[in-house]
């Protein structure tokens, strides 16, 4: 789109968010251009959380959420009182797709004696089953601290996050068998060649890849903490 045609899309964002007395807030992931009309509009661009947190702060009765069906009901469950709307109800997550309710909860009780921990990708009815609920940025300080609790713990619903966190504190934990579609096709053969490639270069790596990919990592963390170490990085 062109500048023209941006700024009048921009004002009629405004003039819609405006009479609906609404705020726009929008993941990472979502299209370069409806991550501009939210930050140009006063919304946020962010995780899923700071996305829900962000709604918590303002005024506006009912908050748009440029994300997919878990953001909107975590925006819900910070923001009882307000209307969220998700731009496609039809967007999903195949983390959260995959850890049905039902068959999470026939999972979890072969496991009485453990707590339930699950990642922020998972449905509210998921959330509501288990006994923490945690980011990639906070999901090692917590297990670590319930071991030390003696805690024995279940993970869902990312196996890939789960095993990243089992390999950083050895702590004893039985995974859900859930994964990103996305992060689960990196190959590693395929990011050795392109560092080749590259030669003198940084790798930014999310905890929800492949263990094989981790470890060509520089750098290991949430998308907050991978923008800000490229923020950083000489390369």
């Amino acid at each position: 789109m062109n500048e023209s045609n941006y700024k009048r899309r921009l004002e009629e964002v405004k003039k819609f968010l405006d009479v609906n007395d609404a705020k726009l807030i929008s993941h990472y992931y979502v299209d370069s251009e409806i991550q501009r009309l939210t930050e140009d509009t006063g919304g946020c661009v962010a995780d899923s959380l700071q996305m829900a947190k962000f709604g918590t702060e303002q005024t506006e009765k009912n908050l748009i959420i440029a994300g997919v069906r878990f953001m909107g009901e975590t925006a819900k469950i910070l923001n009882p009182e307000k209307k969220i709307y998700v731009l496609d109800k039809d967007a999903t997550c195949s983390l959260d797709d995959s850890c049905g309710v039902d068959d999470f909860k026939n999972f979890c009780d072969k496991y009485p004696d453990r707590d339930i921990v699950v990642y922020a990708n998972t449905s509210a009815e998921v959330k509501a089953m288990s006994d923490w609920v945690v980011t990639s940025s906070i999901a090692i300080p917590l297990v670590e601290n319930l071991a030390s609790r003696g805690k024995k713990i279940i993970w869902a619903p990312d196996k890939y996050l789960g095993s990243y966190i089992q390999d950083q504190t050895g702590v004893d934990m039985i995974m859900w068998d859930g994964a990103c579609i996305v992060h689960e096709e990196y190959k590693t053969i395929e990011l050795k060649k392109l560092i080749q490639e590259l030669g003198d270069c940084e790798v930014l790596v999310h905890p929800e890849s492949p263990r094989s990919i981790i470890q060509l990592a520089d750098v290991v963390g949430s998308t907050t903490k991978l923008i800000n170490a490229s923020k950083i990085s000489s390369y």
